[in-house]
């Protein structure tokens, strides 16, 4: 089976977003470099994940990291409230050919039918679904209150954390609500790029 890495873009202080859901300078460092980052998901390439910002042009180290990072990606998972947010990318993700969903809700009625997405009550479900579709390939779990879940049940690998220098104060945490402790590896990636922090760590068993 896949490796299952959690990952997010993350404040110095811990936050993916702030209350109201808004990324503020986060994402800043995907579009403030030179060299274009190829999305590699499902789709036809219609959908522009940068939100009209021409695409992603990261600095050159941050694109050597990323871009086959993206490439191993096989499914993403990810929470009915991110989902929700960005309207599924209209079917077609960023990177990989599936994604799950865990929620308690079905799929919306007439929604992208040719879409390889899979609603799942649960996040160990979800795991084994997601590990089902993705064969060898890895499995992204999209880190926040769903991951923080995914990561207390044991199913996380390893961690990832693309870390920009800013604080939030407040909002949400990349490891959701989990309270409890968990010892890492040393960081067996740390690549600094251009206003971003590029962090991986294998949980420790």
């Amino acid at each position: 089976m896949g490796t299952v890495i959690m990952h997010n873009v993350v404040s110095v202080d811990g936050f993916i977003a702030d209350n109201n859901d808004g990324v503020g300078p986060l994402h800043d460092w995907y579009f403030s470099g030179d060299t274009q980052l190829t999305e590699t998901g499902a789709g036809d390439g219609d959908y522009d994940h940068s939100e009209g910002a021409g695409g992603f042009k990261l600095s050159r180290v941050s694109a050597e990291y990323v871009q086959p990072v993206w490439e191993s990606l096989g499914v993403i998972v990810m929470g009915r409230h991110q989902f929700d947010l960005v309207n599924g990318w209209e079917g077609q993700p960023p990177a990989g050919e599936h994604v799950v969903v865990v929620s308690h809700r079905p799929k919306p009625e007439g929604w992208h039918p040719e879409a390889s997405y899979h609603f799942v009550d649960g996040v160990k479900a979800a795991i084994a679904k997601a590990q089902e579709l993705a064969g060898d390939r890895v499995v992204a779990v999209s880190a926040g209150e769903v991951g923080g879940q995914i990561f207390a049940a044991g199913l996380v690998d390893e961690v990832a954390m693309d870390v920009v220098p800013v604080v939030f104060g407040s909002g949400k945490r990349f490891f959701g609500s989990f309270d409890g402790q968990q010892m890492l590896e040393d960081p067996a990636v740390v690549i600094q790029g251009n206003r971003v922090l590029h962090l991986k760590f294998k949980v420790r068993r």
